[in-house]
């Protein structure tokens, strides 16, 4: 049976997958990023593809898992924060509004030369919608460092980034960097040998 290999050395993507018990390994994937696409979705759905695309030319017998996650404000995108007034900047702007967290999925199988001989891809578009924050609670959470490894400068997981929300539209588990259920479902549609494993064991 086909191996999953995830093309990514995302913690949280990796304590996801772990939660359902799915057996995989880790490849991460050195994909360049730098895309020149205006539309959110199909760049988070792009870089994914690129992603998995990359890592399934060493992985034979496999199904690569590529994501990419992105934050929208007002269709702009809105990256990892590269310093401390960055995040503020971003926090401040996502303070009291709306915004979208979009992550685009890649799944490719490999034949034994690592040939692709079958794919899916999505994305999965979650609302997610900040109270007014303070100033001083934006630089507490920054202090802590976590706005630093995170598109848009949160993790709706951590302990402190948690109180921003005030509601989301959508997939939690989307928010922390990866559809799961939608992943399942697309899986399944793929290769459902993998899922009928799981189910059975």
């Amino acid at each position: 049976m086909a191996k999953l290999i995830l093309a990514s050395k995302s913690p949280r993507r990796k304590k996801l997958l772990e939660q359902i018990g799915l057996p995989f390994e880790i490849f991460p994937s050195n994909a360049s990023e730098d895309i020149d696409l205006k539309d959110p979705t199909e760049f988070a759905k792009t870089l994914a593809i690129r992603k998995a695309e990359e890592v399934a030319a060493h992985c034979p017998d496999s199904i690569i898992i590529g994501a990419d996650t992105v934050v929208v404000l007002d269709n702009h995108i809105l990256n990892k924060p590269q310093n401390h007034k960055e995040a503020f900047e971003m926090l401040t702007m996502l303070s009291g509004n709306m915004h979208e967290v979009i992550t685009g999925v890649c799944l490719l199988q490999t034949n034994k030369k690592c040939e692709i001989v079958n794919r899916r891809e999505f994305a999965e578009i979650t609302e997610v919608f900040f109270r007014n924050i303070m100033d001083h609670e934006i630089i507490k959470y920054i202090k802590g460092g976590s706005p630093m490894d995170k598109a848009g400068g949160y993790g709706i997981q951590d302990d402190w980034g948690a109180l921003f929300v005030e509601r989301i539209n959508g997939d939690y588990n989307n928010v922390v960097g990866f559809p799961l259920s939608r992943f399942y479902m697309e899986l399944h549609r793929l290769n459902p040998d993998v899922i009928d494993q799981i189910i059975t064991d």
